[in-house]
């Protein structure tokens, strides 16, 4: 069976990297200049590797995508690069993707997700048209639409079938992300990922819910201790980030999860060690703890420190702003991903491909741009798609409540899912689809729709947790789990 997929991968290549080929051949004769300049042959490195990667699909093409999106969102060398580089991977992944999932043997298909998310394309491209900036409008309806159809296929592959693989991999690829963040920025004093928010981003969001339920998880006492202490120091990158929205994230997630799970004692573990760490840091370094403090107390209720007549007085300005655009374009926004240009109108020529500087705004809240851009008929896809994520969450969260089983594949993706939900709500990502952020938490979504626990008892793994003296290895535990789920 497994020689078949791949031949069938092999024959779907084949002739597409032969028919790139010729044409590049082809353009080479006819214009001979190309082949000295180092930007052509680049991106013709680029595609060469983007459609190699298609041989191995399943195995090869999501870290690729997800590092040069990673690397794109980065400062590390040649960084820019990596901006331009993520669109035509993201294009590749969706297009061979959809290919190669429409041809293989599959046991799932396309849902009411899938359908919704479809809906949720025509709506971005029909409120793209009636922007202000409508160039720029439909190419940002149009990444969605990659993005979409990415993790409605060829995302969905690369864990189809080798749910523990999948998983060990993104498990290893956390700890690594964080060893990494915690060299660079406490011994090296690089920023490898700039705003401090963006750090707290991808370790709130990707690394500490994942890391979560792997040392819960974790059999072999090395590898538990190895995993919180890599969950120790996503909180310590948290509080040197100060990322109010990351921290608030992981929060609602940790109670979750101890609470379906009924691991009151983890929960307390928790607890005491972040007041223990806090009251060090309070000795140490007091003045950042007083800054940490302020914000906590005051920016994430008043945005920004200060007074401000009530509670949501800070807010009420975008607000107003929000529901003016909509009274102005009550059925589809201001247009996907581009807010009004007002002063710049005049310069509206000046725009390319590029978003022009002006015409999107900072909302500090992803359902808030949600609102602007789409308007009130627009936005009704959106909403339905973000009410069945939150329907999965309950069940994967009522299934942990029922069972007190830990074991599933699917809680890490809840974990992440329920984190980036919160954390969208005071950061504008959601469906900026530019952000590594953005990729990873959809593709996330779709994966966790293959995965969410039937409700058939014989379906369910044992309520009961294996002591550490059992000699189970992360492998052999990945096989129970995927013979129990009859994967």
């Amino acid at each position: 069976m497994r020689e078949d997929k791949l031949k069938t991968q092999g024959q779907l290549v084949l002739p597409l990297g032969g028919m790139v080929l010729l044409i590049l051949l082809f353009v080479l004769m006819r214009y001979p200049g190309y082949a000295t300049n180092t930007t052509y042959l680049g991106a013709i490195l680029a595609l060469q590797i983007a459609l190699a990667s298609l041989s191995r699909f399943r195995e090869v093409f999501f870290p690729l995508l997800m590092g040069t999106f990673l690397w794109a969102g980065s400062f590390l060398p040649f960084y820019g690069t990596g901006m331009s580089l993520r669109w035509l991977f993201l294009a590749v992944g969706a297009l061979g993707g959809f290919i190669i999932w429409i041809k293989s043997q599959r046991q799932r298909h396309f849902g009411a997700f899938h359908l919704v998310s479809g809906f949720c394309v025509i709506s971005a491209l029909v409120s793209a048209i009636v922007s202000e900036t409508p160039k720029i409008a439909v190419l940002k309806a149009l990444s969605l639409t990659m993005l979409f159809l990415y993790a409605s296929s060829g995302g969905r592959l690369a864990l189809a079938g080798r749910e523990s693989k999948f998983v060990n991999g993104l498990v290893l690829a956390c700890e690594v992300l964080v060893y990494f963040s915690a060299v660079s920025y406490f011994v090296l004093g690089f920023a490898v990922f700039g705003n401090p928010n963006a750090l707290g981003a991808i370790i709130g969001v990707i690394a500490a819910p994942v890391l979560l339920w792997a040392a819960v998880v974790s059999e072999k006492p090395e590898t538990r201790h190895r995993r919180f202490f890599a969950l120790a120091l996503c909180g310590v990158l948290l509080y040197y980030a100060s990322s109010r929205a990351s921290i608030l994230g992981v929060t609602v997630a940790v109670l979750l999860f101890t609470v379906a799970l009924r691991h009151q004692r983890l929960l307390f573990q928790a607890v005491f060690l972040s007041v223990f760490f806090l009251a060090i840091m309070a000795v140490i370094n007091p003045s950042h703890m007083d800054d940490l403090a302020s914000s906590l107390t005051g920016r994430i209720i008043y945005k920004e420190s200060g007074r401000h007549p009530g509670v949501f007085g800070s807010r009420r300005s975008p607000w107003e702003d929000t529901v003016a655009v909509i009274r102005k374009h009550p059925w589809f926004g201001s247009g996907f991903g581009t807010s009004e240009l007002g002063e710049l109108r005049p310069e509206i020529g000046q725009s390319s491909i590029y978003t022009l500087e002006g015409t999107n705004r900072e909302h500090g809240n992803s359902y808030l741009a949600l609102a602007e851009y789409m308007g009130l008929l627009g936005a009704v896809p959106f909403l339905l798609l973000l009410f069945m994520l939150l329907g999965t969450l309950t069940r994967v969260y009522a299934w942990m409540r029922r069972t007190g089983n830990p074991y599933h594949y699917a809680i890490p993706f809840a974990l992440v899912t329920t984190s980036g939900l919160v954390h969208a709500a005071f950061e504008d990502w959601l469906f900026a689809v530019g952000s590594y952020l953005c990729v990873f938490f959809w593709v996330a979504a779709a994966m966790l729709m293959d995965l969410v626990p039937m409700a058939e008892p014989a379906r369910s793994m044992p309520a009961h947790v294996p002591s550490a003296t059992q000699s189970y290895d992360a492998e052999c535990l990945g096989a129970s789990v995927n013979q129990a789920l009859g994967a």
